[in-house]
């Protein structure tokens, strides 16, 4: 039999210390639970669901009946009794946090093996955001085609062509499903669906560093991220990437308070001022990589002096400042008007005797105080060092597409959040322990996927 036994179980037995990737204070909540022996060890139930995200299996009773009819795997697992299917998910369900416990704890044990594997690329923090959709009926076909008919006959009834029914079946969707209410409903992958929303940072490598769960605990902790509705699916998706990445790096350099990072890359939703000062400022990265975006380079025929301030075209007059402008979901910025516009009443006019603008109010301008670091952001813009630096943001996405795919995070039969948040953080494990077997085996090139690392060592 031990001849036999599965070369990929020799090298998890071999490489992994499971007892010690396992914080004490989960063992402490597992077996202080219930004040009396546990049957099982938590080892094993580690083991178990570890095994299950890496064979990619996407239900409980696909690891169950594996385990039935595989000694060696139960043997592996170390179960002096098989549990049944409930017991998995209630093992989720209420040691969930500690699950995310175990996983910052293998980000401590993996960051300077990233560091050996490539010192450069392990300085790079790339963020995105991305949905778990849970089993809802809202996430249902029929669902959205049942919204469509009903979006058409309302069109039809005001014979109004011009009015698209897919943009009018967006207003017509609830909230967040009816009995899963943290799934919200939103518009990902060019399809609407509702799903729970997380972030993941990994480093230049792919190899995940956080996950930030927006659950009740994380939206109450950071009140700011929770963002109203609007009419435009791309701009939900937009201000809710943009409004979450202060509050997950906060929480991310908490944690992990001796990391150090120097070049962030994100894509154009995060192109705005407030988010490069505060790159720059709070979190001390010193190279910034955002492509801009265009609704944020509208171009001007704005002149500036040496200062930096506007003036008139016409005859070289510094404008008159009135001070911080503002508008919500908008950088810091100030405003400034030319200075033959005169207040009247509650607005003003211009008494220039030759306008530049078509404007009564006469023209304005504003400036941004920091839009140098937004110029210039630590390396040149629409170069061949910009091009090929920003090529590593898809790495984040490889990652996620690995914790959906590879590692069976889509098509839930469940839609409770517990259970889902827990097998997200169990998804991040199996890749950081993959990190640590690659690390063992001397093949760092094979850290991105743990099969492979298997299948190579078979």
């Amino acid at each position: 039999m031990e001849d036999n036994k599965p070369e990929f179980i020799e090298l998890l037995e071999e490489y992994i210390d499971f007892d010690t990737i396992i914080p004490y204070r989960f063992k402490d909540a597992y077996y202080g639970h219930y004040g009396r022996k546990r049957i099982n060890s938590l080892e094993s139930f580690i083991r178990a669901l570890i095994l299950q995200r890496l064979l990619g299996m996407k239900y409980n009773t696909q690891l169950l009946t594996l385990l039935t009819f595989s000694k060696e795997l139960r043997d592996f697992c170390g179960f002096e009794k098989l549990p049944d299917e409930p017991q998995l998910t209630r093992f989720k369900q209420q040691f969930c946090d500690y699950i995310e416990m175990m996983f910052h704890s293998l980000v401590e044990i993996t960051e300077p093996i990233c560091k050996e594997i490539n010192e450069k690329k392990s300085q790079y923090l790339i963020y995105d955001t991305t949905g778990i959709e849970p089993n809802v009926k809202e996430n249902n076909p029929k669902f959205f085609n049942t919204k469509l008919e009903t979006a058409k006959k309302i069109i039809k009834s005001k014979s109004d062509k011009d009015l698209s029914p897919y943009k009018l079946v967006y207003s017509l969707f609830p909230d967040e499903a009816e009995k899963a209410p943290m799934a919200r409903q939103q518009y990902i992958n060019g399809h609407f669906c509702y799903s729970y929303k997380a972030g993941i940072v990994t480093n230049g490598l792919g190899i995940v560093r956080h996950i930030a769960f927006f659950d009740d605990s994380f939206r109450k902790e950071h009140p700011e991220i929770v963002t109203p509705k609007t009419d435009d699916p791309e701009k939900d998706k937009e201000i809710a990437d943009s409004v979450s990445l202060k509050p997950v790096l906060t929480d991310f350099f908490k944690k992990h308070n001796l990391f150090q990072y120097s070049t962030f890359l994100g894509d154009a939703a995060f192109d705005s001022y407030d988010i490069y000062s505060m790159l720059k400022n709070d979190f001390k990265f010193k190279r910034v990589c955002i492509p801009l975006n265009p609704r944020n380079s509208k171009t001007s025929n704005t002149l500036f002096n040496q200062f930096g301030n506007p003036i008139c075209p016409i005859d070289g007059t510094q404008f008159t400042c009135l001070g911080k402008s503002g508008g919500k979901n908008r950088s810091l910025r100030f405003k400034w008007v030319c200075h033959k516009s005169v207040p009247k009443g509650n607005t003003r006019i211009c008494i220039c005797e030759n306008p530049c603008t078509d404007s009564a109010y006469g023209k304005c301008a504003y400036t941004y105080p920091d839009k140098n670091f937004r110029d210039c952001p630590g390396i040149p813009r629409n170069t061949e060092h910009w091009n090929n630096l920003y090529k590593h943001r898809v790495l984040v996405e490889r990652t996620i597409n690995i914790f959906k795919d590879a590692f069976a995070m889509n098509d839930l039969r469940t839609s409770d959040i517990s259970t889902i948040k827990a097998d997200l953080f169990l998804a991040g494990c199996t890749q950081l322990i993959g990190v640590i077997l690659a690390k063992s085996l001397c093949k760092p090139e094979l850290y991105k996927s743990v099969r492979t690392l298997v299948k190579s060592a078979c």
